[in-house]
């Protein structure tokens, strides 16, 4: 079966079918799709076809056709309607908890750290890098306003997090790559602001986690294996 010509679009938020598909999300999907074999839903040759339309896909749309039949297509859905596109009102402050700034220099916050609910970036002639894969969340919204003249912002989050962005950009680059967790708590990114002359870029990091979602997930599941084992 071609599941590019005959699978209906899912039933993904409004304009979240239509995103450009980055690596971490085609990456995510050929996961999925290696779980699925190992547990016997596809063969061998549907596996093979699936992965080969997953490297092909340019859109997030496309990428869940693959996916549509299968168990965890339905928390996908879930967790594409659960982020939102703008902070909740009131969920961010006005003024910023922490202010990283490069001025023909390069400033970085990264590792080990504890992440406000507002962080302004500000590279002019410079760099910045905020880098928040290791970091401690202790809201569940975070803005990331980032400002680059003659210079660059670089931000990083962890893949189980959800990331927004909506700036723009005046003779320079303003590039997020759209990104939706798969828990409806896990933390969500904003990154908004400027890139005039510079360049403003939001990913994620690959093969980095928020362990405090993991370790909410793994109670859940044991909690769940004492109830059926009666305990």
């Amino acid at each position: 079966m071609d599941l590019q010509k005959h699978a209906q679009q899912p039933d993904t938020a409004p304009g979240a079918a239509e995103l450009r598909a980055s690596d971490a999300d085609r990456d995510r999907i050929a996961d999925l799709l290696r779980e699925a074999l190992a547990e016997g839903r596809l063969t061998a040759d549907e596996h093979a076809e699936r992965v080969e339309g997953v490297l092909a896909a340019r859109t997030v749309g496309e990428l869940d056709v693959f996916v549509q039949d299968l168990p965890v297509a339905h928390q996908r859905r879930a967790a594409h309607a659960s982020a939102p596109s703008r902070p909740t009102a009131g969920a961010i402050p006005v003024d910023p908890d922490d202010n990283v700034v490069a001025v023909f220099s390069a400033a970085a916050r990264k590792g080990r750290w504890r992440s406000g609910r507002r962080i302004h970036a500000y590279a002019v002639f410079g760099s910045v890098e905020i880098d928040l894969s290791e970091a401690l969340f202790d809201h569940q919204q975070v803005m990331i306003k980032a400002f680059a003249v003659f210079g660059s912002v670089e931000v990083r989050v962890p893949e189980n997090v959800s990331l927004r962005g909506t700036g723009g950009g005046v003779l320079g680059s303003f590039e997020v790559d759209t990104l939706d967790a798969t828990d409806d708590e896990a933390p969500v990114v904003f990154v908004d602001g400027w890139a005039v002359l510079g360049s403003v870029e939001a990913r994620p990091r690959r093969g980095k986690l928020v362990a405090d979602i993991l370790d909410r997930v793994q109670r859940t599941v044991d909690r769940s294996t004492r109830g059926h084992l009666g305990h």
